[in-house]
């Protein structure tokens, strides 16, 4: 059953030459292969403002800038994260999408009870990350704690589930032979909206 899929490529770097980019495509191509409605966001192309206060966290308004991608993620069933492991969690210009972008009254709002209640129920995510270390000894050894963070903290907070996650280590001087099984591995994720 085709679904509505967002790929949000957290890369800051604009150089058509990083994995994040071609892991990207390698996704809608495997969606748009199977069916699946797809629509892409490149952040380092998007100007927008970091947030500096609460008050604008609570009651500002998102940039122009964004709007569209904050509309497509609501109206998505699928969202696909892909970014670079940068001291060991999201580079800075993903966190501060994130902040923009999943605001009260958007991601969560506030309950009579004082818990939150998600807004984003029903749609499930894929965060993929590239890492020059190996992904086993983020995961075990470091407990991939900024990774978890984006998945319990901001996902699943919001309603995102399940959230799974894929880890590509070693990718200085990876061969090209391996390169093309990960963005194979990826194209497969993509079909499935997975």
């Amino acid at each position: 059953m085709a679904q509505r899929v967002v790929i949000v490529l957290g890369h800051p770097d604009p150089g058509p030459e990083r994995l994040c980019r071609a892991i990207a495509q390698a996704y809608r191509e495997g969606a748009e292969k199977a069916g699946h409605e797809v629509e892409s966001f490149d952040l380092a192309a998007i100007d927008f403002p970091l947030l500096r206060t609460q008050e604008d966290f609570l009651h500002g308004q998102t940039p122009e800038a964004l709007k569209p991608v904050q509309g497509a993620i609501s109206r998505a069933q699928h969202v696909v994260f892909v970014f670079p492991l940068w001291l060991g969690t999201m580079p800075a210009l993903m966190k501060g999408f994130l902040e923009q972008v999943m605001r009260p009254g958007v991601a969560f709002a506030y309950g009579k009870t004082g818990f939150p209640e998600t807004l984003l129920k029903g749609k499930s995510a894929r965060i993929i990350v590239t890492m020059g270390m190996p992904a086993l000894v983020y995961r075990f050894w470091f407990f991939g704690h900024g990774l978890g963070n984006l998945r319990r903290n901001i996902l699943k907070f919001a309603g995102f589930s399940p959230v799974r996650t894929t880890l590509f280590g070693m990718i200085e001087g990876a061969s090209e032979e391996k390169r093309r099984r990960w963005l194979d591995t990826v194209r497969a994720l993509g079909a499935k909206a997975a």
